[in-house]
């Protein structure tokens, strides 16, 4: 090509390029050092959470009243892809859920847009409403968790030395969000005898009015007195539990103690709404998130120093035990990756120098650091970091950035071969071969454009494998035609012999195979098709997979008991099941959480909704071994030893978190025929063997006693139902008087029944209730008493209640496998369902597929992409075709290594499948216009063909053999190995259909006449 020569210009202005290469190198140096380490990527968590709060209202009351009308506000946000909520008697919780193309950057203006719209909708609510509670930092993410237990310390002594540490991680300039959980508030009870109250003619409202009236604190005054102003102050506030002993209470003439009247005294919160325990000992844990952009392995170190001073400063009986140590887990996965990285640059390096020979190997090895050092600058600069997918990402352009620079310095042998000099060799490779293989790079990044604008939650987490590529492919361009002419200029010898006429065996084989697909053209155009037919055929028999499990060494144990189940139940429970952890040799530790789940110690992680019934244990193993190995003993116990309750043990997730793999929502108006209709939906499932643990997220009713007041009795009696439901609420959950202020704490004083009212179902008959004029009045008299049932909990999406049935995999098959075969029986079960109920398929299956749906969307931008550059290049439709009928074929390939490998075909694989057609275009450009050169330069077509496919053979194969071989570090390892095995076999298979099918469609598209 003529024109302006960039290796020429480098070759004229060495010193300059030289100081470019050395500045490049130690900038590289520079940047890595400073870059960012991440175990996972960044991707926005698109939920908000929404608590409110209708108390002593039913749950059927709650769902219409509050759910439903947050619900139905939200349908006018624009980005709102679905709402799903879980509403409890007096308490709703709404989950907002935006569409997957929300960009990060929107979230905060749509969560204040949220804000808003349910204060335009409070005055709608009952005038009982208690307001909202917004949660929009759901995402956030607590590396570090911390648990501190004692012995001899009471829980307000632990918690005191909690919040020490927890103002000295705060002090840290990269800390971001430290919280405490897992504390016991302290509480005074006054625990009162209906009986007693009765008795004297007390009522227990006018009590507590009593109490918070002394309790007040109220403006008293300031006196002017001459030159100074003296504030009055009113004493009475109580102080501590004995000045709550010592109030005297009037009933008309007589005085009593509070005493007389309830038992007075200061605990802890009873029952606890939550628990944290370590290793079975009760904890208080402290999570610590660190500041955005900051370097997690640096944090990790200065908050290490910061634990390590506070643990020498603790009194003797204070532990500290690290329960999530992310710094170490990414320090640990990024030295496992660079570990794989080295050994990739030492394959590509292998294949260097035994193909190329020591000195041009040598050429190519030195653009390796030159691209990766321009990569790590771009990576910084533009905030990107070391984490799983970006180094994973390098792993996977190390062999495809080598390619340049090998055909580069290929052509530079050629030439020296043919009697160049080396200045006119190194300035050759622009001329010829410059332009082919920028064209052949650009395809190759198009390859990857739908990881770069999928806009799904998958798309967002694999988001930099796209920028790492294409920025390293575009370097490795740079690098080859300006600083790999000028290195080959320095170290490659003045001339070589040439070789050409003298083909080894190999060559001389493959002369034999081309010559035979030319002669044969319609035969191995023919078989070609063949065996990409047969592939597409064996596509059915490879396992689909969304995200595989992670290989942390942690193990979740979700514990689900009935909805009606109470904490201390859960609690009981789960310290059976601890009992089987103490004394496993693949158990390090573990942490409990009861009433909630742990705290979002990585992205990934799937936070449940909190509640009485339910808990999570995190147990820490060894290693991946160790950690199955415990799953299935585990697994075994929880089905013998704990029958009527649900533990699902499960491993972490690597991408957006799914739960159980295979689940279907069931929906419909009337909650009594959807659980009908649930449960015969839970039997299909369970007729395929292979589904294990089967359960629906909701179902059971719970028992209630329904007191029916006789209105008219009650007037009589100067009772009303407001009185009635305030007293039982006082007896049965307790109110809160007044608060006693403890230094910062502020410790509220409750009043409630005592132990034999709270706990009995039959003492409802017996309790007594002060009167108007102070008699006693058995409640008995004012009611009447029955049980019945109603449900405890409703689930609802898209305001319709929603039952979950969900199941786990006992066997060895993907989540899609298992959901094809039910695909049937689920579609004859929804056509069989009423008008307004309907099946859904959810879990991986669905995830998987809103995923995919995006990359779908942009898979025609791709190839239209990739149409463009192939006709910028080829300027020919004819020479088009033949480029592009080569990429599908890459699919013999990936079915070939799927199959044998039993690696399923994920989503990451899917990526990389889509990617291989940007490298098979590529290599066929080269072929191709290396053909359209020769026949320009006057050789005949037929002849033209055989000797650019002849010439063009060497790189092709080198370049197949550097980026296939380069995925091996990486096939060994969970998430990366399916696209690892798919890119190896089509890259394999597509160097092999590029020297053998194009040049034979080539004859046939051109009708080249065969060859006498």
């Amino acid at each position: 090509m003529k024109g302006f020569n960039l290796s020429d210009w480098a070759l004229n202005h060495r010193s300059f390029v030289w100081f470019l290469m050395i500045v490049s190198l130690v900038a590289g140096a520079l940047a890595y050092v400073s870059i960012g380490r991440e175990e996972d990527p960044n991707f926005a968590i698109k939920t908000m959470i929404i608590s409110a709060s209708l108390p002593g209202a039913s749950v059927d009351e709650t769902l219409t009243q509050v759910t439903d009308r947050i619900e139905k506000k939200l349908k006018d946000l624009d980005a709102l892809d679905f709402t799903r909520s879980v509403t409890r008697p007096g308490q709703s919780i709404v989950y907002v859920e935006l569409l997957p193309t929300t960009k990060a950057r929107d979230l905060p203006r749509i969560w204040e847009k949220v804000r808003n719209m349910m204060a335009d909708i409070r005055p709608d609510f009952p005038a009982e409403f208690a307001g909202f509670q917004f949660n929009d930092d759901f995402g956030d993410v607590f590396g570090n968790i911390f648990a501190f237990t004692s012995d001899g310390f009471t829980p307000r002594e632990l918690r005191d030395h909690v919040r020490q540490v927890q103002r000295a991680v705060q002090a840290l300039p990269d800390a971001g969000k430290v919280t405490i959980f897992g504390t016991r508030d302290e509480v005074v009870y006054l625990e009162f005898s209906t009986e007693r109250l009765a008795a004297l003619g007390l009522n227990e409202q006018q009590v507590q009015a009593s109490l918070a009236a002394q309790n007040a604190i109220l403006p008293s005054g300031v006196i002017d007195a001459g030159p100074e102003r003296v504030l009055v102050r009113v004493g009475g506030q109580f102080a501590g539990a004995q000045s709550l002993r010592d109030v005297n209470l009037r009933v008309g003439d007589r005085f009593f103690r509070l005493s007389d009247v309830a038992d007075i005294k200061r605990g802890y919160e009873d029952p606890p709404s939550e628990l944290f325990r370590y290793d079975g000992q009760p904890a208080i844990g402290l999570a610590v998130g660190m500041r955005k952009g900051a370097n997690i392995i640096d944090f990790g170190k200065e908050l290490t120093a910061v634990m390590a001073q506070a643990q020498a400063e603790m009194p003797i009986g204070i532990h500290i035990h690290q329960v999530a140590d992310q710094p170490h887990v990414v320090e640990d996965a990024v030295g496992h990756f660079l570990r794989a990285l080295m050994e990739a640059v030492v394959i590509v390096l292998a294949v260097s120098f035994v193909s190329l020979g020591l000195r041009a190997g040598l050429v190519v090895t030195l653009t390796i650091p030159l691209v990766l050092a321009i990569t790590f600058v771009v990576m910084d600069y533009t905030g990107f970091t070391l984490q799983r997918i970006s180094l994973g990402a390098l792993i996977i352009a190390l062999g495809l950035l080598v390619d340049d620079a090998m055909i580069a310095i290929e052509t530079m042998i050629t030439r020296l071969e043919k009697g160049d000099s080396r200045t006119k060799a190194a300035s050759y490779a622009w001329t010829s071969i410059a332009f082919p293989m920028l064209s052949g790079t650009l395809v190759t990044v198009a390859g990857f454009i739908p990881i770069g604008l999928n806009n799904s939650a998958a798309g967002e987490f694999t988001f930099s494998l796209f920028v790492v590529i294409a920025v390293s492919l575009l370097v490795s361009w740079i690098v080859a035609v300006l600083f790999a002419p000028l290195i080959g200029v320095t170290m490659l010898p003045r001339s070589m012999p040439d070789h050409s006429h003298e083909p080894g065996r190999l060559r001389r084989g493959f002369h034999g195979i081309l010559r035979l697909a030319m002669r044969f053209r319609w035969a191995t155009i023919v078989l070609t098709l063949a065996v990409f037919g047969l592939s597409v055929y064996g596509m059915k028999f490879v396992e689909q997979q969304f995200f595989p499990s992670s290989d942390r060494p942690e193990l979740i144990v979700d514990v689900t008991l009935p909805q009606n189940a109470s904490i201390a139940d859960t609690q009981a429970q789960m310290d059976r099941f601890e009992g089987y952890l103490k004394g496993d040799k693949n158990v390090l530790f573990w942490s409990s959480y009861v009433g909630r789940g742990a705290p979002r110690f990585i992205l990934s992680y799937d936070v449940p909704t909190p509640g009485p019934n339910m808990g999570q244990i995190v147990i820490q193993t060894p290693g991946v071994e160790a950690r199955n190995a415990l799953r299935a003993r585990l697994t075994k116990i929880a089905e013998d030893e704990f029958p009527g309750v649900d533990m699902f043990i499960k491993l972490l997730e690597i991408g957006p978190p799914v739960g159980r793999p295979v689940q279907y929502r069931i929906s419909g108006p009337d909650i009594a025929r959807l659980r009908d209709h649930a449960r015969d939906l839970a039997a299909l499932v369970a007729t395929d063997s292979r589904l294990v643990n089967i359960v629906m997220d909701w179902n059971e009713p719970a028992r209630v006693v329904r007191v029916d007041i006789l209105q008219d009795k009650a007037r009589q009696l100067g009772l009303t139902s407001k009185d009635i439901s305030g007293a039982l609420n006082a007896i049965y959950d307790g109110q809160s008087v007044t608060q006693l202020r403890d230094g910062t704490y502020l410790v509220n004083i409750v009043a409630r029944g005592n132990a034999a009212a709270r706990s009995s179902v039959e003492g409802l008959y017996n309790l007594q209730l002060g009167g108007s004029g102070g008699a006693a009045i058995p409640l008995s008299s004012v009611a009447v008493f029955h049980y019945d049932t109603e449900q405890p909990v409703i689930h609802q999406r898209n305001r319709m209640p929603t039952i979950t049935v969900k199941a786990a995999i006992a066997s060895k098959d993907q989540p899609a496998t298992i959901v094809s075969a039910l695909a049937e029986k689920i579609a004859d079960f929804n056509a069989r369902l009423p008008f307004g109920y309907k099946v859904e398929v959810g879990g991986t299956v669905e995830s998987s597929a809103k995923s995919q749906a995006p990359i779908a969307a942009v898979v025609p931008l791709m190839l239209l992409i990739m149409v463009t550059l192939v006709m910028m290049q080829m300027q020919g439709f004819r020479r088009s075709l033949v480029v592009l009928l080569v990429a599908p074929l890459g699919l013999i390939g990936v079915v070939a290594a799927l199959l044998p490998s039993g690696a399923p075909l994920g989503f990451v694989a899917i990526l990389g499948v889509l990617a291989l057609v940007g490298i098979l275009i590529r290599n066929s450009i080269i072929l191709v216009s290396e053909i359209e050169a020769l026949r320009e330069a006057g050789q005949p077509a037929w002849e033209a063909v055989f000797n650019a496919s002849d010439s063009r053979a060497r790189p092709i194969l080198l370049t197949a053999a550097a980026a296939s071989l380069a995925l091996i570090p990486i096939s060994r390892q969970i998430f990366w190995g399916p696209m690892a095995y798919a890119m190896m076999g089509g890259i394999i298979a597509g160097t092999v259909i590029t020297l053998v099918f194009v040049p034979a469609l080539y004859l046939a598209v051109f009708r080249v006449k065969r060859e006498a």
